[in-house]
């Protein structure tokens, strides 16, 4: 058993090691803790204002724009000018704060490397102290690894991608860390530990602290975030500024607050995002509740949807009106070896490019290197003569989105394939995310919590509203516990029963089974996952 420490204030339950030591310092404990005192009583207080909206969501009222905030839609206001370096974005890459994944994303060809403590990481201890330490060295340039299985070598080359660090999400707490006998934000952790390391040697280079910051469902969370980044540059006396952030509008209700979103972080916004597969988990959670809202097979559920490009074009539209960029969503898809079946993942993603692309977005995501040449050669269609992003383009002969068109019903079948495949990716992912990998190789796609969200609410909510699939099949706990067990049985034989048994697997079974037959919708599995985590 672990004995707890006390530094900078902070009772820290976890063992630190010499590499450890020097990421939890004493001023860099203080600071975390100085954080925790002035705003987790205003995240606490956030937090239940989700829970009370959430509530009324279930007794049937629907999202829409706030009356209280139309002075804020209609004024003639703008953000602060974007820096340099934030301006070009045609090609985010995304992944885990691993330190070959690191090393692999800041070589690709792409503009910025979007390092997660979130989606696509397990916030295990030490993968969030080891990930502190890999973006310290990466941001010093020092950063190397050698396989040890390999023995091959990985360092850095010239010019790597900007680098931009994802925190977790605001519902998300640090468990091996407690102030005053209650954890602390796993939020704050992760960003004050970036700052506190980083903001030096970036400041010497030329750039600023920048941040993605994920799921926040209103503007008044954006400014809980603003005031924490306007008491930072005020402490360590740098220009307002420095830090920068691009938000996530991947919740359903944070949709309708755009533009309170900007104006609450003018000093300190660089761009919104559209996160798309946390969107769609996200609409099924926040209309959980309203049958006549039930999606179908997460497969079918693309851009095209009426309810998916109403909430593209108005992001768009919005963020170009005030001076911020527009980011597009991820494209999951990961290369394949068999040159036929390779083409047609290529071909898919340009579709879904041109898309973005043409919508007037100013660059997107790619889940792996090999996609990056095919997303470059789709915005570098629409960037030319110089243009490094597309603000020009205001749509402004849009006619309004409505809340009708955002909330609108999603046509398309529940079929038995696709519940099963369903089970199937979120048995594997949830077993992986328990093992400590929290992006994850599946069928063809990298998938992340978002997608293994959607793969077992879909399912709850089949439930809830007592749905039929297009067999027939009425789907029920008892069909689900079935499926399950069928499904548990084809993964094993993909798998092997090493990897079954040494990965978590059966833990993973047991709590898919359990969330996804509750009688109230659990708000993130990453919460009950978490507690089985060292």
């Amino acid at each position: 058993m672990t004995t707890a420490i006390t530094r900078g204030g902070l009772t820290i339950k976890a063992p630190i090691s010499d590499a450890y030591q020097q990421i939890l310092t004493e001023p860099a404990c203080q600071f975390v803790s100085e954080l925790v005192q002035l705003f987790r009583p205003r995240l606490k207080a956030l937090l239940a204002a989700r829970a009370e909206r959430q509530a009324q969501f279930d007794a049937g009222a629907l999202p829409d724009f706030l009356p209280e905030t139309q002075a804020i839609r209609d004024g003639a206001w703008q953000v602060a000018p974007l820096p340099a370096d934030l301006l070009d974005r045609r090609v985010e890459i995304t992944g885990p704060v691993d330190r070959k994944m690191i090393i692999n994303a800041l070589n690709a060809d792409v503009k910025v490397f979007m390092a997660d403590f979130e989606d696509s990481q397990t916030p295990s201890w030490d993968g969030v102290i080891e990930g502190q330490i890999n973006l310290r060295d990466a941001n010093l340039g020092t950063i190397s690894y050698t396989d040890p299985q390999s023995g091959k070598h990985y360092a850095l080359k010239d010019n790597p991608a900007l680098l931009i660090a994802r925190v977790r999400g605001l519902h998300l707490w640090e468990k091996h860390i407690e102030l005053d006998g209650e954890q602390i934000p796993g939020s704050i952790l992760d960003f004050a530990l970036y700052f506190y390391h980083n903001y030096q040697t970036r400041l010497a280079k030329g750039t600023g602290v920048y941040y993605y910051l994920p799921k926040l469902q209103s503007h008044l969370e954006a400014k809980w975030w603003d005031d924490i980044f306007h008491f930072i540059e005020r402490k360590f006396a740098v220009a307002t500024g420095t830090i920068r952030a691009t938000i996530l509008i991947e919740t359903l209700p944070a949709v309708f607050e755009m533009d309170e979103i900007l104006y609450m972080m003018k000093d300190h916004i660089a761009a919104l995002n559209c996160g798309r597969w946390d969107y769609i988990f996200s609409y099924i959670k926040t209309l959980n509740n309203h049958p006549d809202r039930v999606l179908p097979d997460r497969q079918v559920v693309t851009m095209n949807k009426p309810f998916l490009s109403a909430y593209s074009r108005l992001l768009i539209k919005t963020c170009h009106k005030r001076g911020a960029l527009a980011m597009g969503g991820m494209a999951a898809f990961i290369p394949a070896k068999d040159p036929a079946a390779n083409a047609a993942i290529l071909e898919r993603v340009t579709a879904d490019k041109t898309l973005e692309a043409s919508n007037g977005h100013d660059g997107t995501w790619v889940a792996h290197p090999g996609l990056a040449a095919t997303a470059n050669a789709v915005f570098d269609q629409v960037l030319t003569g110089g243009k490094t992003n597309q603000l020009h383009v205001l749509r402004e002969q849009d006619a309004p989105v409505t809340a009708a068109e955002l909330l609108a019903p999603c046509d398309g079948e529940r079929t038995e394939q696709g519940m099963r495949t369903n089970i199937r990716v979120a048995l594997q992912y949830l077993a992986a995310w328990i093992s400590g990998k929290g992006c994850v190789p599946i069928y063809g796609l990298m998938e992340d919590a978002a997608t293994a969200e959607i793969s077992r609410t879909s399912i709850w909510q089949w439930i809830k509203h007592g749905k039929q699939l297009s067999n027939g099949q009425l789907v029920t706990k008892a069909f689900f516990a079935t499926l399950l067990e069928q499904e548990a049985e084809v993964v094993f034989a993909e798998v092997g029963a090493e990897v079954w048994h040494s990965q978590n697997f059966e833990r993973a079974k047991a709590l898919l089974l359990d969330i996804t037959t509750a009688d109230e919708l659990v708000d993130f599995l990453t919460l009950p996952a978490y507690q089985l985590l060292d």
